[in-house]
């Protein structure tokens, strides 16, 4: 799969243009706030359908539009060049390939494995489990596309449930949805844990090369409420246990008015030896540490798919001491696979880029080509 150009109509500063990809590597340079970004989560929206960075969707229109936005994106297949479209409105999403109506990022010819690298990656070591949770969960989503679905069913599911427990509903209310948390939350849970025993060798693997002399990458699926509710067993047991748990816990979460065990209380655990990362890391280890996750992806995917994603890095060199974003420049040259990235400073690319290399300097929402030196 290679993407081959993006066109973007009231797409937040950015003008309405058709910009043309490289199926190496391109390069978007110019001060921040020009619009670098933005161009990234229209492809993310385009091959996910959901948006990189924004919290919502209508922070993807124009201000001031009205009629709402619209990403278009031509994509190079095996069976031919396919069209994808994304519009977003008063109305919600919208998606089409080749004019044709889609609902779910695994209608679109299979799914478009997309990895994207964000200076908000780098600060979730440090953070609480949401990020960290958000960052395997896309590594999934990338290796099995129906988790999305699952997950949307989850959280509708547990928004409802936690609604009752705040109202103290009838335990036959409250019933209705312990059935289908324990089946969702089996099913999301035994893939996080599936992707991660994947993906940990590999990322290991890159943290040793990149943080030499360091104690080894450790990660660990932390399960809520696994100590106490035994919920270490896969397959139907989990799911009889997940369902087991939520009826001893119910008297507790009515007082507390929320659901305190299920994939949605769940931590990944990121540990350098033996001492977790989020309480003694250094800037520097915790950078290394999810730069390994996001290379751990990267390989994982193209050992299962037989083909690299499409790799989305945004200002991600500026973030990186010199030997992190050398190893980094290294491994991209290495790839052979199709790399978008943003930099404020060109030459820090132009030197590891390969020749292939497409540069477009970015301007006020304009995107153009230009050479490294921004002529």
């Amino acid at each position: 799969m290679l993407l081959l150009d993006v066109e973007t109509r009231a797409f937040r500063n950015l003008e309405d243009q058709r910009v043309q990809v490289s199926p190496q590597t391109t390069v978007l340079f110019g001060q921040n706030g020009q619009g670098k970004t933005n161009f990234l989560e229209a492809i993310y929206l385009l091959c996910t359908l959901r948006p990189l960075r924004a919290q919502k969707l209508a922070e993807l229109i124009r201000l001031g539009t009205h009629e709402g936005t619209q990403v278009a994106g031509r994509f190079e297949l095996p069976g031919g060049v396919r069209t994808v479209e994304v519009e977003i409105g008063a109305q919600g999403r919208a998606a089409r390939v080749d004019g044709k109506p889609v609902r779910d990022p695994d209608e679109l010819f299979g799914g478009l494995a997309t990895v994207a690298f964000t200076p908000d990656d780098l600060a979730v070591v440090k953070a609480g489990p949401e990020g960290r949770r958000r960052l395997l969960d896309r590594a999934v989503q990338n290796r099995h596309p129906s988790q999305i679905v699952d997950a949307r069913d989850y959280l509708k599911a547990l928004r409802s449930r936690n609604q009752l427990l705040r109202q103290r509903s009838s335990p036959d209310l409250l019933a209705a949805f312990d059935g289908p948390l324990a089946r969702l939350g089996a099913r999301l849970r035994q893939r996080r844990e599936e992707v991660l025993g994947e993906v940990r060798p590999l990322a290991q693997k890159a943290f040793a090369e990149v943080a030499r002399g360091e104690a080894p990458l450790q990660l660990t699926y932390l399960a809520a409420g696994r100590d106490s509710d035994d919920l270490a067993s896969a397959g139907p047991l989990l799911e009889e246990r997940l369902l087991e748990a939520l009826r001893r816990r119910q008297p507790r979460d009515e007082e507390r008015g929320y659901t305190s065990v299920g994939p949605h209380a769940d931590d990944l655990g990121l540990l350098v030896g033996d001492r977790p990362a989020r309480l003694y890391a250094s800037q520097g280890q915790s950078r290394a540490v999810v730069l390994a996750f996001k290379i751990g992806e990267i390989e994982n995917l193209r050992r299962t798919q037989g083909r690299a994603p499409l790799l989305l890095l945004d200002d991600v060199s500026s973030e990186l001491d010199p030997q992190r974003n050398a190893f980094l420049m290294s491994y991209l040259a290495a790839l052979k696979g199709q790399v978008v990235l943003t930099t404020t400073d060109p030459q820090l690319v132009a030197k590891s880029a390969a020749h292939e290399a497409l540069f477009h300097r970015v301007f006020a929402g304009t995107i153009a080509p230009a050479d490294p030196a921004g002529n």
